[in-house]
């Protein structure tokens, strides 16, 4: 495997980045991974591996790069907390969709990757940040996987279950049986403003799993669960970017 940190510019700053893809086989479908929100720390790193030993350039980009945030935050303190939720809640669906921009021109001009359709990726913080991406750049994003996201649903302007009817490719949603963050009456509104809007869409949830399952660093990880949603995520990533065109393997 290849990788490298490279710095994207945006109209705000430099957005350091993460990149990874397979070192033989050819050029290959770019994966857009946006953090979740205690930042890019080597646990992302390591599922952005994952990912890319399947076939795939993947970018993961430190999305507090305006406040100079460490890639690797300390959350497990008080004090830490707060800072993170200060840091989470400095983002909003424009502005990721504005540093989008940026990273869907390094995937036109890097040898390694393909350009024309990505994916896109997002957990927790980040789940509302793919769904609205996916509205913004509908001839860009063939899929996007949104892990136990917050945020689909509210009542503002940006809220990515009113942009839904601008999507043209699949979304996936990945829900925790238990998650104070994502309730059921929120994932229930979404799902029928995803079938109001003819949206290729799956709603899966997740039995006896709480938010944050996929991380195999956090308390809630369930492996089972996990290594289900890595399989839901190669099944949607392999059927709307064919990745073994352009390589000989193919998802795992």
């Amino acid at each position: 495997m290849i990788e490298q940190e490279v710095e994207l510019r945006t109209k705000d700053g430099v957005m350091p980045t993460f990149v990874t893809h397979p070192e033989e086989g050819g050029t290959f479908p770019a994966i857009l991974f946006y953090m979740d929100a205690p930042g890019m720390r080597e646990e992302l790193r390591d599922m952005a591996r994952r990912i890319g030993t399947a076939g795939y350039c993947v970018l993961l980009p430190n999305l507090y790069y305006r406040d100079g945030a460490p890639v690797d935050l300390d959350y497990a303190t008080e004090d830490g907390r707060k800072n993170m939720f200060k840091l989470m809640e400095n983002l909003s669906n424009e502005l990721l969709a504005a540093d989008t921009a940026p990273m869907l021109d390094y995937v036109d001009l890097t040898p390694a990757a393909r350009d024309g359709a990505v994916g896109i990726v997002g957990y927790c913080m980040s789940g509302p940040f793919v769904t609205y991406v996916a509205a913004a750049y509908p001839d860009r994003v063939a899929a996007a996987a949104s892990m136990y996201g917050v945020r689909l649903v509210t009542d503002k302007e940006d809220s990515p279950h009113r942009h839904l009817p601008k999507v043209k490719g699949e979304l996936y949603f990945g829900c925790a049986e238990t998650d104070s963050w994502a309730p059921p009456e929120m994932i229930e509104q979404l799902e029928v403003a995803l079938r109001d809007a003819g949206t290729r869409h799956r709603v899966e949830w997740y039995a006896g799993t709480e938010h944050g399952f996929g991380f195999p660093q956090r308390p809630a990880y369930d492996k089972a669960a996990a290594e289900r949603h890595w399989e839901r995520l190669f099944s949607l990533f392999g059927r709307n970017l064919s990745p073994q065109d352009s390589w000989g393997g193919g998802p795992s």
